[in-house]
């Protein structure tokens, strides 16, 4: 008797222990399926008014609009963007925090390995979920500056080794790489004044603190066509069309074709089905009239690559930058 009851014990608890793991499991795959069920952070490791804020506030909109709940852009930045990737890489793989992925994505981890420090990040902490544009940089000056052409900057860089000044998103981003690939291909020295954002080098620019600046068409476009900043050349294969009047540096002679991507990425880690929900949305994010436009507006051109072909793009990226800093190499922090 007393056995049969401790039977009957045994087989209940086994029945309750099934029941509960069967409601786990449930509630796993109703948690997966019900996603977004909650705010959504979108980080952005640059301050506002910079490329990847100008590309984040549309594209949250847009996102909001598909997955039903709100789509937070936060500004993280500092140290070239590693603060705000490394929050993203430290955050919970649940795809509720989105990182959009600039080039230094790609630029810190090579940087950390040629100091000898520890690294801070790496791109196998992430996975893909879109690119929505690449595209090249402009080079632009202060309208008080003499300078007319790409010819009459080095002519005078020439004459004045390290006095002409050029600003960036801070050490080793890629306006800061960019810009010293020109030098180099120019035979000329410039003076590097770096800021913490492209944003805050733009402001800095304007206010005439600064002689030139590679930016993407974003932030400059609509300076430029009010006559507040000169575009003298643009990076790309191919002029823009929004600025036809402005020469590629590869017709200028030089050997130089750079598109600064952007990108959106989460945790690696995070489950498969979240991944694909994120994926079918921002495919219908970067179609969404809004962001179409926001992007017309700021002169950029959707580019967008679906997960699989932005990962092919990474290794590209990386052997890019690996063959730049090479031939900048270790500079005083």
């Amino acid at each position: 008797m007393g056995w049969h009851r401790m039977n009957g014990f045994r087989t209940g608890r086994c029945f309750y222990s099934l029941a509960c793991a069967l409601t786990l499991m449930a509630t796993g795959v109703a948690a997966q399926e019900s996603f977004a069920s909650r705010p959504i952070q979108l980080v952005v490791p640059q301050p506002p008014g910079g490329v990847a804020d100008l590309h984040a506030r549309p594209f949250a909109l847009a996102m909001e609009r598909i997955l039903k709940q709100p789509v937070v852009v936060i500004n993280k930045a500092g140290a070239g963007g590693t603060m705000g990737t490394q929050f993203v890489a430290n955050s919970r793989a649940d795809g509720y925090t989105m990182l959009v992925a600039m080039p230094g994505f790609f630029i810190t981890p090579p940087v950390d390995a040629l100091f000898g420090r520890p690294m801070k990040f790496s791109p196998e902490q992430f996975a893909p979920v879109a690119r929505l544009s690449a595209e090249p940089l402009l080079l632009v000056v202060h309208p008080s500056r003499p300078w007319k052409s790409v010819a009459d900057l080095l002519a005078d860089a020439k004459r004045r080794p390290g006095d002409i000044s050029y600003g960036s998103s801070g050490l080793y981003t890629s306006l800061h790489l960019q810009m010293e690939s020109f030098a180099e291909a120019s035979g000329v020295s410039l003076k590097h004044v770096p800021y913490n954002g492209a944003g805050p080098a733009l402001v800095a620019l304007l206010g005439g603190h600064l002689d030139a600046l590679a930016s993407g068409p974003g932030p400059v476009l609509a300076k430029v066509r009010s006559g507040a900043l000169r575009a003298l050349a643009m990076s790309g294969d191919k002029r823009l069309a929004e600025l036809p009047e402005v020469p590629t540096l590869k017709e200028l002679g030089f050997d130089i074709v750079y598109y600064q991507q952007v990108g959106i990425v989460v945790r690696k880690g995070t489950p498969d089905s979240i991944v694909k929900a994120l994926r079918d949305a921002a495919k219908q994010a970067v179609h969404d009239p809004a962001f179409e436009a926001a992007m017309s507006t700021i002169g950029t051109s959707v580019s967008y690559l679906d997960a699989v072909d932005y990962l092919e793009v990474w290794d590209k990226d990386a052997k890019s930058i690996a063959k730049v800093l090479q031939r900048v190499g270790k500079l005083i922090e």
